[in-house]
């Protein structure tokens, strides 16, 4: 069998100065390499899989990049980085190992954004390059004249040395004070989902996958980890102050993917592959947390196959994390939010231990098909859940899936184009589209071809067939679809009758609104309807036994049922905090329902404490509708802009933009105002309980 590409175009030493290319592009093998023996094989299948995936979609563009993934593709990253805190920048240079995928090709366009290019070469020759227009989100093309045309199939070393800028949409600097420590400076990226850009200029889209290698130097009090197995450290050469963090992904993964954090950290071993990683401060209640991690990944493993990245870490960031989790392949991240004392939000987890197939391992092509990324994920964690909790708990939590849905179409708006299954991204910054829908329409259409062609098993099936066809490659609705076909060839007068253009392509709710199991749910419909018709007179028959006898998931599920219909009587609201503390809860996700449902209902005390859950935490699923219903109270629409132009500052960039827009606020080209303790809204103070 031929070499890897890498090895042919580089000749048989592998060699650029001292790198041996071939140890980070084929990966080492060996019980401590974090791959199998099996490793190389895989990525050769991967070639031949990865051709089949493809035909018929040569000339494809995918709309969030400049890059045109039929001309070439990048196979390898090479990265050395240096942190500057006291800058707030990183100053770096990128070896990127590219492949012609047509004769003549001579031009190389990167994505780059905000990123201050210094030098370029190919295979060591000075090149010519020029930076393009900029454009509003996909920021700026940069194109490298090669100094000789390649054939289809020739591969060349292209080397950027450049510096970001301190207002990187990638990257989150944090100051000492914003951190559990309060001693030392923190930095996170999160690039998806096309953000990488601003960190390293690429192909930042995730029709291309590619391995890599990287040393990342850092100060010494402070350690950095990646997304990609830790490869051993050394103090800088450069600079006794200073550590140098070596990593490697011998894995092909998009640029989305890619990931950095650096900063006080301490971890603790919850797994015979897996540690859980943060500020000493709440190492040991993320371990608590998180042990049920190897648990889970073995369930995942006898679903959908062998877990091919070898580490599966968790790292628990500060709050100013804008998502759930992130699923960076060989490091989980993990809003600190999940911290709910009882694992009781651990679901999270198991939705990014299943992006280790579906979204690392098969990708959607481009961000049009995010649902193939989300769609499978949830399907995939409800399985998990199935296997863990029973049938009865996947039912209760697709039922809680489905209202998450109707909430975003109400966002939206039924009629937006936004709330396709497969929406146009054409000019449409993919920020601007993230809701549930991809996860939660994509959900229901797989659990109702489930049901259409046999039942879980048969249809996990074919998601487990789907996984191993189209490892290591990205693919497209289309190529979905056609292998589902396939795959129940026996079955395809029952598959034509579903409405695929309702499903894929029409605005609003799905065709098919799935009749879920009931059964973990009825005390939670019971009680939200005892709630909604009960006159003045009836509140003092309700008891603080009602919700005591819920789990945190039926209580989720009692406030969402409560959130579906018109807003509360006042005294309902005032009576409920009564007798059930709901103020005093801390799972997140009880908090965030019971604070819109008393905003809701205009509560004023209520104000700032939903204000107050909106900036200590950045979480943009809270954040974001915390945000808008104090907005929308009329009384309080200016303290919202108020507090949130205070409080920016200290937000992800990209959740800084999203309210920004949600409460009409002019963007900012700086970072925004200081957040000082007088912006604070003065808080009721509250007794404790969970």
């Amino acid at each position: 069998m031929a070499a890897p590409p890498l090895i042919n175009a580089l000749g048989s030493s592998g060699h650029v100065g001292s790198m041996d290319f071939r140890l980070f592009y084929c990966g080492r093998v060996g019980p401590d390499a974090g791959v199998t023996q099996r490793s190389p094989v895989v990525l050769r299948r991967r070639v031949c899989l990865q051709s089949l995936a493809a035909v018929g979609h040569i000339g494809m563009m995918d709309p969030c990049s400049f890059t045109c993934f039929s001309r070439c593709s990048t196979k390898h990253l090479n990265l050395f980085l240096h942190v500057d805190f006291d800058e707030r920048v990183i100053r770096g240079k990128v070896q990127l190992t590219v492949e012609a995928l047509e004769d003549r090709f001579s031009v190389l366009t990167l994505d780059t954004r905000d990123l201050n290019i210094k030098t370029v070469s190919v295979n060591q020759q000075p090149a010519r390059f020029a930076l393009g227009d900029k454009h509003s989100f996909k920021g700026t093309p940069l194109d490298i004249t090669l100094p000789f045309d390649l054939s289809r199939g020739q591969h060349v070393i292209v080397e950027v040395t450049y510096q970001t800028s301190p207002s990187a949409s990638a990257l989150q600097w944090l100051s000492p004070e914003q951190t559990a420590g309060k001693e030392q400076p923190y930095l996170f990226s999160q690039c998806q989902a096309h953000h990488c850009r601003s960190m390293i200029p690429c192909q930042d889209s995730p029709s291309i996958k590619h391995t890599y290698y990287a040393q990342v130097s850092v100060p010494k009090d402070l350690v950095a980890v990646m997304s990609a197995v830790r490869d051993g450290q050394k103090v800088d050469p450069q600079d006794s102050g200073r550590i140098i963090y070596k990593f490697r992904q011998p894995v092909p993964m998009p640029s989305y993917l890619i990931a950095i954090v650096v900063g006080a950290l301490e971890s603790r071993q919850i797994g015979p592959r897996s540690r859980v990683w943060c500020e000493k401060e709440f190492v040991d209640k993320a371990a608590f947390e998180f042990s049920e991690t190897e648990t889970m990944l073995k369930t995942a493993e006898d679903l959908a196959g062998p877990y091919v990245w070898g580490q599966y870490d968790i790292l628990v960031l500060p709050p100013s994390f804008p998502y759930g989790g992130m699923e960076n392949p060989c490091l989980t991240f993990a809003t600190p939010t999940l911290l709910a004392g009882d694992r009781s939000l651990s679901n999270v987890i198991a939705h990014e231990i299943s992006h280790s197939w579906t979204g690392n391992l098969v990708t959607n092509k481009t961000w049009e098909h995010f649902w193939l990324n989300e769609g499978h994920t949830v399907y995939l964690e409800r399985m998990i859940g199935r296997c863990m909790e029973g049938e009865p708990f996947r039912q209760f939590k697709a039922m809680g899936g489905w209202k998450e849905l109707q909430d975003s179409v109400n966002t939206f708006g039924a009629n937006n184009p936004l709330t396709n299954l497969v929406p146009s991204l054409q000019d449409v910054d993919p920020d601007d589209a993230f809701s549930s829908v991809p996860y939660e329409k994509g959900f229901a259409l797989l659990y109702h071809l489930e049901e259409l062609m046999g039942g879980p098993e048969v249809f996990m099936g074919f998601v487990k067939s789907y996984i191993q066809l189209f490892a290591y490659s990205s693919v497209t609705t289309d190529d979905w679809k056609n292998y589902l076909f396939s795959y129940f060839k026996d079955k395809v007068d029952v598959l034509n009758q579903v409405d695929w253009n309702a499903w894929m392509f029409t605005p609003g709710m799905p065709p098919v609104q799935p009749q879920y199991d009931t059964t973990l749910a009825d005390t939670c419909i019971a009680l939200s309807q005892r709630w909604l018709q009960a006159k003045e007179q009836d509140l003092s028959s309700f008891q603080e036994s009602d919700a005591a006898a819920l789990s945190s998931h039926q209580l989720i599920e009692f406030l969402s049922l409560l959130l579906q219909g018109d807003p509360l009587p006042l005294t309902h609201v005032k009576k409920m905090q009564e007798v059930y503390n709901l103020n005093a809860f801390k799972n997140s996700e009880i908090c965030f329902r019971w604070l819109k449902l008393c905003v809701r209902s205009k509560w004023e005390e209520a104000v700032p404490l939903a204000l107050k859950m909106a900036t200590e935490q950045g979480r943009m699923k809270f954040t974001r509708p915390l945000f808008r219903e104090v907005f929308h109270f009329d009384k309080y629409k200016e303290e919202a802009v108020q507090v949130f132009k205070a409080h920016r500052a200290a937000m992800h960039p990209v959740t800084s933009a999203l309210i920004a827009k949600d409460l009409k606020v002019e963007a900012s080209s700086s970072a925004g105002s200081e957040v000082t303790a007088a912006c604070v809204l003065p808080l009721p103070k509250l007794p404790s309980r969970r």
